[in-house]
């Protein structure tokens, strides 16, 4: 694999029993990212977006095909392997922020460090500088409730990129924000990603936000084609 190619798969299939029949959601499709890359993915509902992104997250494993990150075949790793890999490695957004209601703003960033055992004051400064970089710098101590809807995907933000990660996986972001909200959500994550030099794939119904990606692929009929778009 080419040192600036961050994340491979190849001849990924995944198949679903729905009653007697077979549904496939991918068919042996490939897909490779480039390192500091933003990739958007769009596609009708239902076309296994949301598969491929988990399976890319190793959060689903496909029924046959190879995946390989950074000259790694994680569909060889072992779960514990696995449970490392996207905590080191991989940072996740979705469309519902997932954010712990007990916790601080901070102490939500901070969660994905604890749980792999980062002690210390760099953790929370870490934590801290993020926050200020998505505009939460006076929100620190805040509890999620007390959040608006955007200000809370921007905790999620800075929490996806707490532990430093090489790919971002990004799951409709902004689906459940206003138009506003969502246009500062992604434009902060266009920004961060380049800042912290992180590759983006972003499943999205947003055209107009898929268009500003560096590349835009549409999933259909379980392959990956180039959007093309107007001038």
């Amino acid at each position: 694999m080419s040192d600036n190619v961050l994340l491979s798969a190849q001849a990924l299939s995944k198949r679903y029993l729905s009653g007697d029949n077979l549904i496939t959601v991918l068919d042996e499709l490939d897909f490779s990212l480039q390192r500091r890359e933003m990739c958007a993915i769009v596609g009708a509902s239902g076309s296994g977006k949301t598969t491929l992104l988990q399976i890319l997250g190793t959060l689903d494993a496909p029924d046959s095909g190879q995946l390989m990150f950074k000259d790694r075949d994680l569909l060889k790793l072992s779960e514990t392997e696995l449970s490392k890999h996207r905590n080191s490695e991989l940072g996740f957004i979705f469309q519902f922020h997932h954010l712990l209601p007990e916790f601080s703003a901070l102490e939500n960033v901070m969660m994905p460090g604890r749980i792999a055992g980062v002690l210390g004051p760099e953790l929370a400064q870490r934590a801290c500088t993020l926050l200020e970089q998505v505009g939460l710098g006076e929100r620190l101590h805040h509890r999620s409730g007390e959040l608006s809807g955007g200000e809370q995907q921007r905790v999620a933000l800075a929490r996806a990129l707490v532990m430093e990660p090489a790919l971002l996986l990004a799951d409709e972001p902004t689906g459940n924000l206003d138009a506003d909200s969502g246009q500062r959500v992604f434009s902060l994550l266009k920004e961060l990603s380049h800042s912290q030099g992180l590759a983006v794939v972003m499943v999205t119904h947003n055209l107009e936000l898929a268009a500003a990606m560096d590349r835009c692929l549409t999933l259909v009929g379980g392959v990956l084609r180039p959007v093309q778009h107007n001038p």
